[in-house]
């Protein structure tokens, strides 16, 4: 079943709703230069009950009926209900899998808590669920004769491989800026080897975006950062896939690492629609983590948002989130503010352990996750989670693309950190018999074995 013909969105400002524009429009801002958002017809939306859209949901996903498969593209109507079947590039994105964390769950006192590995996705982040949607639009409106020579963002290493997975895979030029010697190579590798144009300079996240902002400005390239609000639409979707592997039980408690502060918003939208459109009917809580570092979100909370500073990030393990001027900083707050919502932060030592921990219970986590389970154990311990809460923590990158700080970890080869439980591999000649009396030793010491 598929009505997308009938629906419409648009652009909208975020402060002045009368303020529209069409969404093949190339714009960023509103007139006063604040962010924009997608807005959706409501109304028509709501002509289907609740319970019709969550059997359209289930009945489309992971099935092979072109592009309804998608976990994005399951809910076209809902995300670009215009946009044209062919010019959609999918990669069937979305469907990851929620972890049930219950050994580590236990450790941190929480029965109920779960991990969304929004990292099991094509290049290995959450990115791919908004790039999805921005590229496709591209194609749309190249398709329907706009001239767009390439598109283009900054990047800390994920947004930067999504965008050009996906431009590739559409025949787009794609162009990224990364700050040199800031990104795991796993991360650079990726929008190297899908033939993007890569340039690496010497600056932070934050002079990168004013890099590509005047390239989108003075040469009319097609910016693909989250400021772009046709990224909050994929990325939105991830809420309603939780509440869906949860027929539509709503967990207490959503906690997500913050960086750029688009993931914020697109979790609060995509509830915002299931609220307003009957599939469920409470609100969570939201939680966002940063890095100590990389914290004016943080220090913002604590002057309950009254004065919003950029600062100048510090280096983190967590290089994902090591922005000091958050673009989708408003929107956070707006987020944040509807969902009873707070904000923690993770020093460097506590990110790194908190990564150890959850690995040694089976999971393999990227930094910023760390930041998300530090901010969750923060809330436990001051009593704002309870045992018997729902917590699903955003797990948003891939741990394999974040290896060399782990293996600094282990190696013990941190330079400003002792790794308090480090797991070298032991080197032994090939001998039985040392083999078997180290073997014995090390079980005894892990497991308590004999």
């Amino acid at each position: 079943m598929s009505k997308a013909n009938e629906y419409h969105a648009w652009f909208e400002s975020l402060s002045n709703p009368s303020e529209r524009y069409e969404l093949d429009q190339i714009i960023y801002s509103d007139r006063e230069g604040g962010l924009l958002q997608v807005a959706h017809d409501m109304s028509a939306l709501g002509e289907t009950s609740g319970a019709e859209w969550r059997q359209i949901f289930q009945d489309r996903g992971r099935r092979n009926q072109w592009p309804y498969g998608s976990g994005v593209w399951g809910k076209k109507e809902w995300v670009l209900p215009g946009i044209e079947d062919e010019n959609i590039v999918s990669m069937y994105e979305g469907h990851t899998n929620l972890f049930w964390a219950e050994r580590y769950g236990r450790e941190l006192g929480i029965d109920d808590l779960w991990l969304k590995l929004c990292g099991n996705s094509h290049t290995g982040s959450f990115k791919d669920l908004g790039m999805t949607v921005l590229v496709s639009q591209v194609k749309q409106m190249i398709s329907d004769g706009a001239n767009i020579p390439a598109v283009a963002c900054a990047s800390t290493g994920d947004t930067s491989a999504a965008l050009s997975a996906y431009a590739a895979a559409a025949g787009i030029p794609a162009v990224v800026f990364l700050p040199r010697g800031k990104i795991s190579m796993a991360q650079l590798i990726q929008p190297v080897a899908n033939g993007a144009i890569v340039f690496a300079l010497d600056t932070d996240f934050d002079g990168c975006m004013e890099i590509v902002k005047q390239v989108s400005e003075e040469d009319g390239v097609y910016l693909a950062n989250s400021m772009n609000s046709l990224r909050i639409e994929g990325q939105k979707t991830v809420a309603i896939e939780i509440l869906q592997q949860f027929d539509w039980e709503t967990p207490d408690w959503l906690v997500i690492p913050g960086g750029n502060l688009g993931n914020v918003s697109a979790l609060a939208k995509g509830l915002d629609m299931m609220l307003d459109l009957g599939l469920i009917d409470r609100k969570p809580r939201i939680c966002v983590g940063q890095a100590e570092a990389a914290n004016p979100l943080y220090l913002a909370y604590q002057n309950d948002f009254e004065v919003f500073e950029p600062i100048a990030a510090r280096s983190t393990v967590a290089s994902a989130i090591q922005i000091g001027n958050p673009v989708s900083y408003a929107k956070a707050v707006d987020a944040l503010r509807r969902y009873d919502g707070v904000v923690e932060q993770a020093s460097e030592g506590e990110i790194l352990e908190a990564c150890a921990a959850a690995d040694r219970t089976g999971l393999f986590n990227c930094p910023h996750t760390g930041v998300a389970l530090v901010a969750l154990a923060k809330l436990r311990s001051r009593g704002l989670v309870k045992k018997s809460d729902r917590v699903v923590v955003l797990s948003t990158a891939h741990g394999l693309k974040f290896t060399d700080f782990k293996l600094d970890y282990h190696q013990m080869k941190l330079e400003h950190w002792t790794s308090e439980n480090p797991n070298p591999p032991i080197e032994l000649p090939a001998k039985y018999s040392d083999v078997r009396d180290a073997m014995v030793r090390e079980i005894g010491v892990r497991f308590g074995g004999s």
